[in-house]
């Protein structure tokens, strides 16, 4: 049996998907029965701040999105897998993730350390930048950043969860850290060109410098001063870090070349009216 954690997200609904239609036995973790009907799948209701209501099968998918208890609470539930016996866990992390890194990627580093050291057969994804967080990004036809001419090669969560597929309905295999991307890195002023033909309006991206970027996220997001300047600050290092390159290793793993912005505004433009 395989456990997805995380099964209501944009990478475990797909994910589920994919599984039930292929006829594998999964059980999908939810925080409330009426998401596990709704997936039509057998689930079970828990959560990661409650580590004993994480079901182990024989394979496990973890995957949530960082809190205060992120670190600890993964830890438990790792230890939980050594010891009932589970076979391999697919893990999914962020690109660059090591511990004492800033935002999520220190927590996702700790977590990813204490997976590496369990013993446990794994796969550590490390995806860059998700095609599916641009909706919540634009508003009023423009979005923000201080990105520079700094390139991210964007990729579809689907694309990630055809990995987690291969990965978990196939042989179990050496343990590794797989960097997911879409296949092309784009500069922010290019996805706004490529939103404009998509949705026929004008979308604008908003260049700021590390200051004005911190302030914008205090001001609109609410984030504390101090993660809000990380934030800017790790957007501005894009132009000389790893975000820019791309990697075979979703075809590698899937056989099927990772889906292009193009191919998910195809599928999604609706998402940027709401």
């Amino acid at each position: 049996m395989i456990v997805v954690t995380g099964a209501t997200g944009s990478i475990g609904r797909a994910l589920v998907a994919r599984l039930r239609e292929s006829g594998a036995e999964v059980l999908a973790l939810v925080r409330r029965a009426e998401q596990g009907e709704e997936l039509g799948v057998d689930y079970a209701v828990g959560d990661f701040e409650r580590p004993s209501s994480v079901p182990m099968g024989d394979r496990l998918f973890l995957n949530t999105s960082p809190w205060p208890g992120f670190v600890q609470r993964h830890k438990e539930v790792i230890d939980r897998a050594v010891a009932e016996g589970v076979s391999q866990v697919v893990s999914v992390s962020v690109l660059g993730a090591t511990p004492g890194a800033p935002l999520s990627g220190g927590l996702h580093g700790e977590v990813d350390a204490h997976l590496r050291k369990s013993g446990l057969a794994h796969a550590i994804l490390e995806p860059v930048g998700f095609m599916q967080s641009l909706p919540r990004e634009v508003a009023d036809g423009r979005f923000y950043g201080s990105y520079g001419k700094g390139r991210t090669g964007y990729i579809d969560t689907r694309d990630i969860a055809d990995v987690a597929f291969a990965l978990l309905t196939g042989p179990v295999g050496e343990s590794a850290t797989h960097v997911l991307t879409g296949p092309e890195a784009l500069a922010q002023q290019e996805i706004a060109a490529r939103l404009t033909a998509a949705l026929g309006r004008t979308v604008t991206y908003v260049d700021l410098s590390v200051e004005e970027m911190t302030r914008h996220a205090q001001q609109r997001w609410g984030m504390p001063e101090a993660t809000a300047r990380e934030l800017a600050e790790m957007m501005a290092a894009v132009p000389d870090s790893s975000w820019s390159k791309i990697t075979g290793t979703v075809e590698d793993l899937t056989g099927h070349a990772p889906r292009s912005l193009a191919d998910y505004l195809a599928d999604h433009a609706a998402d940027f009216a709401r």
